[in-house]
C-alpha cells in the first residue's frame, strides 16, 4: 500500500514521537552547512557553516559529531554547538564515516582509492588503512564488525574491529551504497543499481535474502521490528517486517530522500532536493511532519545523537 504524505501539522505535533532531547546533525551538501535539529521540539536549533560540501556524518555517544566534506576532503570533529574539536584533510575522496568509540577509531571511506582510513577518534591522526573493493561508500559498525559498501565492486567488505583484519568480501546487488546492521545483527545493504536490498550474515559472509524495494534505494533504518529504506528516485520509503521480510508499506516523503536514522519511535529521513527532513511514526507508518534544513541535506551515516541526560 502507499501512504500519502499528510498535510502540514503543527510543529509540536511534527516531532511528537521523537525522543525528547535527541538532536539530528544533518550535513547539507549544497549549503555548506550542518543543520542541528531538536527532534523533540521539531525545530532547527542552529545552522553551522561547514565548507567543502559535507555529506558523511557519524555521531558520538558523548553528543559530538564527525563530518566529512567531500570537496575539501576535510574531516571534522565538532561539539553540539559547532565548536571545532579536531580537523584533518585527507588525500583521496572521503565520503562515508563510522565511529568505533570502544576502540577509539573513526573510519572514513575513500571513494577514489578503494580503501578505508582508520583515524584516531580524538586527534583524527591516521592510524591505518584497510583495502576494500572499488569505490567504497557507506560504512556500518556493530558487534565487533565493520562493513563497507563497495559500490563499483558490487560487494561488501567486512572487517574485524579489534584486529582490523579482513573477514569477508560478499557479493551483493549492483552498486551498493548505504548499509546498516539490524538490531539482530543481520546486515542490510541498499543496491541502487538493482532496486533491492541484500540481507547478509556478515559474520559468516553469506547472503540470506534479497528484498525488492523502490527505485534507487539508498539508506536503511530500523524501528519497531520494521526496516525502512529510502528510495531516491521514488521520493518514498519502503517498509518491511524484520522477522518475515514481507513488505508492509511505501510511504511518500520529500524529494530525493537519502539519509535515514531513528529517534525513539520516529524515523527521520533527509530529503536532499527539498531541504527538509521528514518524520515518520514507526508504529503507525504515518508521516507526522517535516523540519526545514539548510540547502541539500544528505545526512549520509548515523546522524542522530541521543539525549545524554537521564
Amino acid at each position: 500500500m502507499r501512504l500519502s504524505s499528510l498535510s502540514a501539522l503543527l510543529c509540536c505535533l511534527a516531532a511528537g514521537s521523537a525522543a525528547a532531547g535527541d538532536l539530528a546533525f544533518v550535513t547539507c551538501q549544497n549549503g555548506d552547512a550542518l543543520s542541528v535539529l531538536d527532534l523533540g521540539a521539531g525545530t532547527e536549533l542552529r545552522r553551522i557553516p561547514l565548507p567543502g560540501k559535507p555529506a558523511g556524518v557519524a555521531v558520538s555517544p558523548d553528543g559530538s559529531v564527525y563530518t566529512v566534506s567531500a570537496d575539501s576532503k576535510a574531516v571534522r570533529h565538532l561539539d553540539a554547538t559547532g565548536a571545532l574539536l579536531a580537523e584533518t584533510v585527507l588525500d583521496g575522496g572521503p565520503i562515508g564515516a563510522a565511529l568505533d568509540p570502544e576502540n577509539g577509531h573513526l573510519f572514513v571511506s575513500d571513494w577514489y582509492n578503494a580503501r578505508i582510513w582508520v583515524l584516531d577518534a580524538e586527534t583524527l591522526a591516521p592510524v591505518a588503512e584497510l583495502a576494500t573493493g572499488a569505490e567504497p561508500a557507506g560504512l556500518a559498525i556493530q558487534d565487533g564488525l565493520l562493513a563497507s559498501a563497495d559500490r563499483d565492486g558490487d560487494m561488501v567488505s567486512v572487517f574485524d574491529l579489534a584486529s582490523l583484519s579482513l573477514l569477508h568480501r560478499i557479493p551483493v546487488g549492483e552498486r551498493p551504497f548505504g548499509l546498516r546492521f539490524a538490531p539482530d545483527g543481520r546486515l542490510f545493504v541498499g543496491n541502487v543499481g538493482t532496486n533491492d536490498v541484500s540481507v547478509l550474515d556478515a559474520r559468516e559472509g553469506v547472503t540470506l535474502a534479497t528484498l525488492p524495494v523502490g527505485e534507487r534505494p539508498y539508506g536503511v533504518g530500523f524501528a519497531r521490528g520494521r526496516g525502512f529504506v529510502t528510495n531516491q528516485y521514488g521520493d518514498s520509503v519502503s517498509v518491511f517486517d524484520l522477522a518475515t521480510l514481507e513488505p508492509l508499506a511505501t510511504i511518500d516523503v520529500g524529494e530525493y530522500p537519502e539519509g535515514i536514522d531513528v529517534s525513539g519511535d520516529t524515523i527521520v529521513v533527509a530529503n536532499w532536493f527539498e531541504n527538509t527532513v521528514t518524520l515518520i511514526d514507526a508504529a503507525t507508518l504515518e508521516v507526522t511532519g517535516t523540519i526545514a534544513t539548510a540547502d541539500g541535506p544528505r545526512a549520509f551515516g548515523r546522524f542522530i545523537a541521543e539525549d545524554p541526560a537521564p
